[in-house]
């Protein structure tokens, strides 16, 4: 089991440890711009008259947006490892990162590469759920 001290000092190799929200979404925009995030979240706020100030008010009170956005500048833009099964649960910020470990370059994306890519994703849920089209006998 990791003390708090040895969980503190891994954190600090966490892409968020210290990011300000605002400084986070202006790096992504800035990068892909709000089509493209608009495509990938689906938050109403990054679509309709999009802008820093508003999003930001948005996320700080939606959680579960802020940590949708947060998974997004980890394992997109920064491409840092996914998550291991003991940390999956943990909210993005909490995560820890092997010492030394440095983010990559940031995924190209388009808007038909996440269009393909959630097509991709909804048609294997469907696989695994049993709600795809069964053939009749």
């Amino acid at each position: 089991m990791m003390t708090d001290e040895e969980r503190i000092e891994l954190q600090r190799n966490n892409p968020l440890h210290g990011l300000k929200l605002e400084t986070m979404l202006q790096e992504l925009v800035d990068f892909y711009g709000w089509d493209i995030l608009d495509t990938a979240m689906r938050f109403n706020c990054f679509n309709t008259k999009p802008s820093i100030a508003s999003s930001v008010k948005y996320l700080k009170k939606t959680e579960w947006a802020r940590e949708k956005l947060e998974n997004f500048y980890l394992y997109r833009f920064k491409r840092m490892p996914r998550a291991s099964a003991e940390e999956y649960d943990l909210p993005p910020r909490a995560r820890t990162f092997p010492h030394g470990l440095e983010p990559k370059e940031p995924m190209p994306l388009t808007v038909d590469s996440i269009l393909k890519s959630q097509a991709k994703a909804a048609t294997a849920f469907k696989k695994r759920s049993g709600r795809g089209r069964q053939t009749r006998r």
